[in-house]
């Protein structure tokens, strides 16, 4: 005769413990994530400016999205502010990793950017000098950004790129991605050289920066994403500059984006700019 021999499990009010305890845990776990998540959108949204400067014939507006998935807070950014030569400097760019982290090194990367440009407004230069103040901050992440310097004076817009997405630049002439020369992003190796690109903003147009976030997702090619938001440029590069904007931002709805999005737009009427 063959016997099935039998193992005596726990009882069921243990199993039953054991599986509040783990669920207990999980939630547990749950809400410490939202935490961080809910800290991370808010530092973020704080370090944002609140208002962006402009000039008479230049108008600026920007947007800003979390990512769709709710869980995953990236580290990209937008910055403007007023240079102590009367120009007027630009910045957009995206801080590896997600979380409170990479937020709260998001604040410091703008914070070295506002640093160094009191002492140099060349964007080459505050690039590179800001790569290094990060690196001797010890921080394992590291940052992609664009700086641009904007001069009323010759109506010269001068930018220099650090890893980052290319801007998009529409005039009545047409659309086109910006694919300037650029380096390495900050926080990878110091000494670096960032070419700076110089345009002469002397007709009606929109140049547009953006985050990959913006461009990318997790089945929506950077390629196909740059093509859509250089189609809107094209067509409404003389729109005001909050509705380019808005209109940009929607791209990232199409990509299914599972990091943040930032757009920034200058709207230039070809001068004179004061």
């Amino acid at each position: 005769m063959n016997r099935r021999r039998t193992t005596a499990g726990p009882p069921s009010e243990e199993l039953l413990r054991l599986l509040g305890q783990l669920t207990g845990q999980v939630m547990e776990r749950i809400q410490l994530q939202q935490a961080r998540v809910a800290l991370a959108v808010e530092l973020q949204r704080h370090m944002l400016p609140p208002d962006l400067p402009g000039l008479p014939g230049l108008e600026t507006a920007a947007r800003y999205v979390p990512a769709q998935t709710g869980l995953d807070i990236g580290g990209g950014w937008y910055d403007a502010f007023a240079l102590p030569d009367g120009s007027l400097g630009f910045a957009i760019g995206d801080v590896q990793g997600h979380d409170v982290e990479a937020a709260a090194f998001m604040g410091q990367v703008r914070t070295g950017l506002r640093a160094v440009a009191g002492v140099t407004t060349d964007p080459g230069d505050i690039l590179g000098r800001a790569n290094n103040l990060l690196l001797s901050m010890s921080s394992d992440l590291l940052a992609t950004c664009s700086f641009l310097r904007f001069d009323p004076v010759s109506g010269e817009l001068a930018g220099a790129r650090a890893g980052h997405v290319p801007a998009v630049w529409g005039t009545a002439a047409g659309a086109e991605v910006q694919l300037d020369p650029g380096g390495l992003p900050l926080g990878v190796f110091a000494d670096q050289r960032y070419p700076v690109t110089h345009r002469r903003l002397t007709c009606r147009g929109a140049f547009v920066l953006i985050t990959d976030g913006v461009v990318e997702g997790p089945t929506f090619p950077l390629v196909d994403g740059l093509a859509q938001v250089t189609r809107l440029v094209g067509a409404a590069y003389d729109a005001d500059a909050d509705e380019l904007a808005a209109q940009v931002i929607a791209v990232a709805d199409l990509t299914g984006h599972t990091d943040d999005a930032a757009v920034l737009v200058l709207r230039h009427d070809g001068g004179p700019y004061r």
